[in-house]
């Protein structure tokens, strides 16, 4: 179901997020588009600025990580974010990890019980509420440019490993998000949060607060025909698992790193109609 959407009642939403002072976002709001990554890239080789935001209501031609299609239904949100880190190259991860806590958290501020699936994934009753997709412009070994991409689902249909906002809602007299719009300035706000955190605490004791809130701890896992269980993420988005080796006089414990799209953690299946 898709509906339209309502810029003042987002912009209301922003500033009273901000008690009051103007939004530092730049909104730009689409019926449908191809990809809402790809726009707000092409508005930043226009001249947009850090914080420019681009919102569809549905993709035609969405992007997952690691090249993999996002299907963009009506009913989702859609949306990116650009900003202008100062990190290395090699520290991009970071970004992912900074905006699925800060998401996760300002979720939670509203009652909703949204945990992290590595290695970007948005998880609610175990089921796949959200993903996010970043990605970006190297310039002299520094991050340029970046741009965050999300999908959250709303009111959109989801297939049985999914779950929608909507549909999670249903069981509460009062919804704790109300609209597509508050569901949007949570997100924004997610995001705005999560990096300043970045910024001003340091990644350590950001990864401590996104591993609060990862779900795949004590999973167990299998590379190379080892058995292991996941025991965290380290500050470059690998997940690290803990293996046990055997010989003939002892057994040894080992950690390895695994790096994102080496291996996939699944998803339960849902018991109830979608």
């Amino acid at each position: 179901m898709s509906v339209e959407f309502d810029r003042q009642k987002l912009e209301l939403a922003l500033q009273s997020g901000r008690n009051g002072e103007n939004s530092l976002f730049s909104l730009h709001i689409f019926d449908h588009l191809a990809s809402t990554n790809q726009t707000l890239w092409n508005l930043l080789a226009q001249g947009a600025e850090s914080w420019s935001v681009v919102i569809a209501q549905q993709q035609t031609a969405g992007r997952g990580q690691w090249g993999r299609q996002w299907i963009s239904h009506p009913g989702g949100l859609y949306l990116s974010v650009a900003i202008a880190p100062k990190l290395e190259a090699s520290a991009s991860y970071q970004l992912t990890l900074a905006s699925a806590w800060g998401i996760a958290n300002q979720l939670r501020c509203y009652g909703v019980d949204v945990g992290i699936k590595w290695p970007n994934d948005l998880v609610l009753n175990g089921r796949k509420l959200g993903g996010i997709l970043t990605e970006t412009k190297i310039n002299h070994g520094y991050i340029h440019q970046a741009v965050i991409g999300v999908g959250i689902n709303w009111t959109n249909p989801v297939p049985e490993t999914g779950i929608n906002l909507e549909m999670w809602q249903a069981c509460y007299a009062t919804k704790p998000i109300p609209c597509l719009e508050t569901l949007t300035s949570v997100v924004l706000r997610g995001i705005e949060s999560g990096m300043e955190c970045l910024v001003k605490e340091g990644i350590n004791i950001l990864l401590s607060r996104y591993l609060e809130l990862l779900t795949n701890v004590g999973d167990k896992v299998y590379i190379h025909d080892l058995a292991g269980t996941v025991v965290g993420v380290t500050s470059q988005g690998e997940l690290r698992v803990s293996v046990e080796t055997y010989d003939t006089t002892d057994i040894k414990t080992t950690e390895l790193y695994i790096e994102p799209g080496t291996i996939t953690l699944g998803y339960r299946k849902s018991s109830v109609p979608l």
